[in-house]
């Protein structure tokens, strides 16, 4: 019997991420396959959950919820700033990411989500936060 995936394990995988409506948000496909260890909680939980127990060669697809991706879109993480307040050498643009220093310690990402004439709409949730998400998924090897 083939072994089965377990925590510590390192393992490499091939998958494709797509939305409920099927729009594909991510793949490895046409890249190197992801290889990451079991437990060391690098990637979104409700992904590693469904390589436990799989064998190498094995594939399947699986639906993880929101909370177990990238968890709920919270509205505290959205804030609005006038045009005016962005530094002159940069131009926003809807869907455009920016780094930004948060007064009070790290560097975080946003995300231009709306823009009028005179404000900017940033939001620091991840991209994927409140969705739901499906991956087809492939175990090629454990290594």
């Amino acid at each position: 019997m083939k072994r089965q995936a377990t925590q510590g394990d390192t393992v490499k995988v091939h998958y494709t991420g797509k939305l409920e409506n099927g729009t594909v948000f991510d793949s490895s496909r046409r890249k190197k396959p992801l290889e990451f260890t079991l437990g060391k909680t690098t990637i979104i939980t409700g992904f590693e959950q469904a390589i436990l127990g799989m064998q190498a060669g094995e594939s399947k697809t699986v639906k993880i919820l929101a909370d177990n991706a990238y968890g709920p879109h919270l509205p505290e993480l959205v804030s609005t700033v006038k045009k005016s307040q962005f530094p002159v050498h940069i131009e926003p643009e809807l869907g455009q990411q920016l780094e930004i220093r948060h007064p009070e310690g790290p560097t975080i990402m946003v995300t231009i989500t709306h823009m009028d004439q005179e404000e900017v709409t940033l939001d620091a949730n991840h991209p994927l936060a409140g969705q739901d998400l499906i991956f087809d998924i492939e175990l090629l090897e454990i290594l």
